[in-house]
C-alpha cells in the first residue's frame, strides 16, 4: 500500500473542498530547520490556491474555508501555512 506523503495530502484534501482551477503549494521546511515548529515535526508550507468559492469573499473567509480544508493536518502535520487565496475575477 503506497502512502501518499504530506503535500500530496493537503492538495487532495483542499481540491476534495474547493476545487481549485490553481494550487501551487510549496514545502518551505528547509528554510525553517531549527524552529521550534519544525522540530515538533510540523512542516511550513506556501500556498498559492484559485477557487470561484472565494469570489465575493474577503481575506479572512478565504483563510478560513482553506484551514478547515486542512484542519485535521494543522498543530501536527503542518505548522505553518503562508496563504494567497484569489478568486478568478482576481487573475
Amino acid at each position: 500500500m503506497n502512502q501518499a506523503t504530506r503535500p500530496e495530502r493537503i492538495r487532495a484534501q483542499l481540491t476534495a473542498a474547493l476545487a481549485p482551477s490553481v494550487l501551487e503549494l510549496t514545502d518551505e521546511s528547509a528554510l525553517h530547520a531549527g524552529h521550534a515548529g519544525a522540530a515538533s515535526g510540523g512542516s511550513h508550507f506556501r500556498l498559492k490556491i484559485v477557487s470561484e468559492r472565494f469570489e465575493g469573499l474577503r481575506l479572512v473567509m478565504r483563510h478560513r474555508l482553506v484551514y478547515d480544508s486542512v484542519h485535521d493536518m494543522m498543530h501536527n502535520e503542518i505548522h505553518a501555512l503562508a496563504i494567497t487565496a484569489l478568486a478568478p475575477s482576481e487573475l
